[in-house]
């Protein structure tokens, strides 16, 4: 089944985040003479890179007309194998990746069946979903909290819709309410600590004892400041703690470990085998959340669960974009015996990005069921 074209789609919902910048998922549709079309996901639709992505995918996509849309491995070797795929990045993987996505789709399309089953099928049935990042509020609306109060506030909406966990960055705004409004690395001053902790402690007041609460930072903290605020939140019984510091130092995220009581996980900047090798060796994460849409695709993502799992490392995939990038993240989900929760992002609530896909996936009671649908089961909206 030979591939004949690629299209590349530059999706826009609107708006810009919260966080500022635009959010423009780009989808790539890769076309074969069967007739047959598959749809995947670059993870890279915030934060300011929308025409990197979009070039580097059309860059790719000249690389594969003529090959075989169902030898997924020869495709990602081939683009794999390219001078500036041997050093990798996000813009590179992230091309890499959502093509991938898109044979897969095409492959279960043509086999009639979900890609779960061509992955060996389900080990998970039911799958526990958390909501994301509440310091944005949670809802159809979108908006930065400062008060303590809004936060239990936010949190109780989640509960409310029968989530018993939630993901929050007590960090992420100062109290004019301006992402990044503070200096966070090096050492955190003694109010920026207190505002953290009243946060969280207001998160998990209006949760209860059974709310599981996930702290993110998005790498705006340093080896030393996320020590600093480690210790002042591990009171509050934390299920994992996301992005402590960036990932390109892994000795600085071994030394958090080493020193705050609270697992470690990482992920949406890590990409391929090749990057998480180090953080399994030196066991300083104990959860990842690779980011199909970017770690190298699903053809890829499978083997890096495959790897944690040897290590005793559980997996969330890292989830912030479109409908295509939920769906993709559903199917493999479901076959990995080391899933742990999946995210679903504040972001997955708005009307503007639900309406980009044919399909509208949302948990009932803070759980999703996977979609049976041949392929991902997902297509871009007309």
């Amino acid at each position: 089944m030979k591939i004949t074209s690629v299209d590349i789609f530059l999706v826009t919902i609107g708006r810009p985040s919260v966080l500022g910048s635009p959010w423009n998922p780009v989808v790539v549709r890769v076309n074969t003479e069967d007739g047959i079309s598959g749809y995947g996901e670059v993870g890279l639709c915030y934060g300011d890179t929308k025409e990197a992505p979009f070039g580097m995918c059309r860059d790719f996509a000249k690389l594969i007309i003529g090959m075989d849309a169902m030898n997924n491995e020869a495709v990602w070797a081939r683009l794999h194998n390219t001078f500036w795929g041997l050093g990798g990045g996000p813009v590179v993987y992230g091309a890499m990746s959502a093509i991938d996505i898109a044979l897969w789709d095409i492959k279960g399309k043509a086999l009639k069946v979900p890609v779960y089953t061509l992955l060996g099928g389900k080990t998970n049935t039911k799958l526990r979903a958390y909501a994301s990042q509440i310091q944005f509020d949670w809802g159809q609306t979108a908006r930065a909290l400062t008060r303590p109060e809004e936060y239990g506030e936010a949190c109780l909406k989640a509960k409310e819709d029968g989530y018993d966990c939630v993901k929050v960055d007590p960090l992420c705004f100062n109290m004019e309410g301006r992402y990044k409004g503070w200096p966070c690395n090096g050492i955190l001053q003694a109010e920026q600590l207190k505002i953290a902790h009243d946060r969280v402690e207001a998160v998990r007041r209006a949760g209860g004892d059974s709310m599981d609460i996930i702290i993110e930072v998005h790498s705006l903290t340093d080896a030393n400041s996320a020590v600093q605020l480690g210790r002042v939140l591990e009171e509050f019984n934390i299920f994992y703690y996301e992005e402590p510091t960036m990932p390109m130092n892994p000795a600085n995220m071994r030394e958090i470990a080493r020193r705050v009581n609270i697992p470690l996980a990482s992920g949406e900047r890590i990409y391929t085998r090749w990057g998480y090798r180090p953080f399994f060796e030196d066991h300083s994460l104990h959860v990842i959340q690779p980011d199909l849409g970017n770690c190298g695709g699903i053809t890829e993502g499978k083997k890096i669960c495959d790897m944690a799992r040897v290590y005793d490392v559980g997996v969330q995939m890292h989830i912030c974009g479109g409908p295509q990038a939920t769906a993709a993240a559903l199917q493999l989900e479901a076959v990995i015996p080391n899933y742990l929760i999946h995210e679903h992002h504040q972001a997955a609530l708005l009307p503007e990005n639900i309406r980009t896909g044919v399909y509208d996936y949302q948990p009932v009671n803070g759980y999703f069921t996977v979609p049976d649908l041949p392929g991902v089961g997902q297509e871009l909206s007309q």
